[in-house]
């Protein structure tokens, strides 16, 4: 388990030995969020960085479980000096902070309603030699377990002729995650795991790449989940495994609903409490 330390956050060869000066905004964020990463000490195991390549391109398919995986992912192209282009909704890139700096640090906006112009930014990437990440979920998995994938980042790598490097995270959902407050607590332990890279066979189709894919990513998974060094604090702390490990999270078909439930807009929304019962539940808790 490795915890970022202040020597880590002024590395002068932590981006190798002549990092791209276009860049110098995407090194300062990852400096940043070494900083965020040593307040909270937050204890990492990254397996398998030597499986993305040193140079061209490569696509990392990870899973989704937590607002934070992405960060966590870059750490492990960081040992090779790879800097990744996470594949993110549009919705981010208009926001009036951090629109600027997904802008800058050149990742990748997807509109949903309009997904050539995303996939074709993803595949001249790629053809240049960028590392792209993506999380073919599309979204946070609420089971905790492997979804359906789509299957634009078969096509990229199958059209860009690049590798697939699968991966796994988990850990990060237990601070911050879809349907539960965030909890900024200190010392979580966070695994990432880089598969062997997957290669497209001569006349391979994108769906059987696809499979391929996501039974790589299932097994990296389990492995990150069985080898995970903490375990939940009682019985109301299971939230964060999945049912086959005895947690109380939703099992993949109620996810699956519920998801279907939200993308067709009939998704109950919670009410907001008003100015006076904030205040009253503020003057609650100091008693």
């Amino acid at each position: 388990m490795h915890t970022a330390s202040w020597r880590d956050v002024v590395r002068r060869d932590l981006f190798g030995a002549k990092p791209d000066p276009r860049d110098r905004s995407y090194r300062f964020i990852i400096r940043l969020a070494l900083v965020v990463f040593r307040l909270f000490r937050f204890r990492f195991d990254v397996r398998g960085s030597e499986n993305v390549p040193t140079t061209g391109g490569a696509i990392i398919c990870s899973n989704h479980v937590s607002f934070f995986d992405f960060t966590f992912l870059g750490l492990g192209a960081l040992p090779q000096h790879r800097l990744v282009r996470f594949m993110a909704k549009s919705s981010v890139f208009d926001h009036w902070f951090a629109g600027r700096f997904m802008r800058a640090m050149q990742h990748i906006p997807v509109d949903r309603r309009a997904g050539a112009a995303a996939f074709e930014a993803a595949v001249r990437s790629l053809k240049d030699g960028e590392v792209v990440g993506v999380f073919p979920e599309a979204t946070i998995s609420t089971s905790f377990t492997v979804k359906d994938l789509k299957a634009g980042a078969a096509r990229m790598a199958v059209q860009s002729g690049v590798p697939i490097i699968p991966a796994a995270v988990w850990g990060g959902h237990r601070v911050a995650t879809k349907g539960h407050k965030v909890d900024l607590r200190r010392g979580v332990a966070v695994t990432v795991i880089l598969g062997e890279p997957i290669v497209a066979e001569p006349g391979e189709k994108a769906q059987s790449l696809l499979r391929r894919t996501r039974a790589a990513m299932e097994t990296l998974l389990d492995e990150a989940q069985r080898s995970y060094p903490q375990q939940p604090e009682g019985p109301d702390d299971r939230w964060w495994l999945p049912t086959h490990l005895g947690g109380t999270a939703p099992t993949p078909e109620a996810a699956a609903t519920d998801d279907a439930i939200r993308a067709s807009g009939k998704a109950a929304k919670a009410t907001k409490p008003t100015p006076v019962a904030r205040l009253k539940a503020l003057v609650g808790r100091r008693r």
